[in-house]
């Protein structure tokens, strides 16, 4: 079952692409490839940057909350090995699975830690989503009408969920958290982690404010990106059609990020009168220069790779070697993600 999700992921984004290229052809796809320049790789290192901090200083806080050890640099370093995962390997979240996995192990705690990077994706994607509610309560004129419908309904269940989740931790939370039922028990933990990791006075103000920072950066991203591309149009006009694209690329249907994205930039700038192959090309340009952003994780790979041989290839001496801190993880888990 898990291979054919995994096919059907594969298979969704290709069609995509594949109906993209039929209906505007390959030169939007080309002419993407074709602008990239070293100014605008420049500044996709310099932003992706600024957004892999706060991202990991997010899962800091969130992982600390829980109970789970993680420093900054730490934090950042995997950060960055997970984003070149995620976008050189299909699903577009590999990545995230492994640093997930990884930093539990390291913890002694793999389900926290599991927990851990799955609320700190999900902070940063109430806060999405939270902004394309907006877009279609504030500027509904560049919306499509089939856009309004889906991204109000996901408002909608996501507020209904959050309040569900609220409901239910108050009222089976204590109750179950001492269940002999490894289901109730998994359930009555996973909300308390929820309450921990993100709805506390200790944490949510500084989630909500790095969510908030690295939505701006992937947002400036995508403003660097249009303007590789020859998009003149004001940052203003931009800013709500890149919000509802960066909602579409958390969908399963993709292929190192390709896909959806492209798919829904062709529709909403085509819709703004701003032409569909000229979104196209600037979805083209910004997974590239997202590519390059996260390029340091290529060499956090390699340094740790080069680590985990030398420790492995080390002569016995009798000496038990000192215990790897979470920065210095061997290779056997990156060659076991990649197989």
């Amino acid at each position: 079952m898990k291979r054919l999700f995994a096919w059907l992921r594969v298979l969704g984004a290709v069609g995509i692409l594949a109906v993209l290229v039929w209906q505007l052809g390959s030169a939007a796809f080309l002419d993407g490839l074709g602008r990239i320049s070293a100014p605008g790789v420049l500044a996709a290192l310099a932003i992706g940057l600024a957004t892999t901090v706060f991202s990991a200083g997010r899962w800091q806080i969130v992982a600390t909350r829980l109970g789970l050890r993680l420093s900054l640099r730490t934090a950042v370093a995997d950060y960055y090995r997970a984003l070149f995962l995620n976008g050189v390997l299909p699903a577009g979240v590999l990545g995230d699975v492994h640093r997930a996995v990884q930093h539990g192990r390291e913890s002694g705690d793999v389900p926290r830690g599991v927990r851990a990077v799955v609320l700190e994706r999900t902070a940063g994607q109430l806060v999405l989503i939270a902004s394309a509610v907006g877009v279609v309560l504030f500027v509904p004129d560049v919306v499509p009408e089939a856009f309004r419908e889906v991204v109000t309904v996901t408002g909608v269940v996501v507020v209904l969920a959050a309040v569900a989740a609220v409901a239910a931790g108050r009222v089976f939370g204590g109750r179950w958290i001492h269940s002999p039922s490894k289901v109730r028990r998994g359930f009555a933990v996973t909300l308390a982690d929820l309450r921990l990791g993100l709805f506390t006075r200790e944490t949510w103000p500084g989630v909500g404010f790095l969510s908030i920072a690295t939505l701006a950066g992937h947002l400036a991203l995508f403003v660097v990106a249009a303007r590789v591309a020859g998009v003149t149009a004001p940052v203003g006009q931009l800013a709500p059609l890149m919000i509802l694209a960066l909602l579409a690329m958390g969908l399963p249907l993709n292929i190192g990020g390709f896909g959806p994205r492209e798919g829904v930039c062709a529709l909403l700038f085509g819709a703004a009168g701003l032409g569909a192959a000229q979104g196209v090309t600037v979805a083209v340009v910004y997974g590239v220069l997202t590519l390059f952003a996260s390029l340091p994780g290529a060499g956090v790979l390699l340094v740790r790779s080069v680590a985990g041989f030398r420790v492995t290839r080390a002569p016995h001496t009798g000496v038990v070697p000192a215990p790897r801190s979470a920065a210095d993880s061997g290779i056997e888990s990156e060659v076991g993600l990649k197989s």
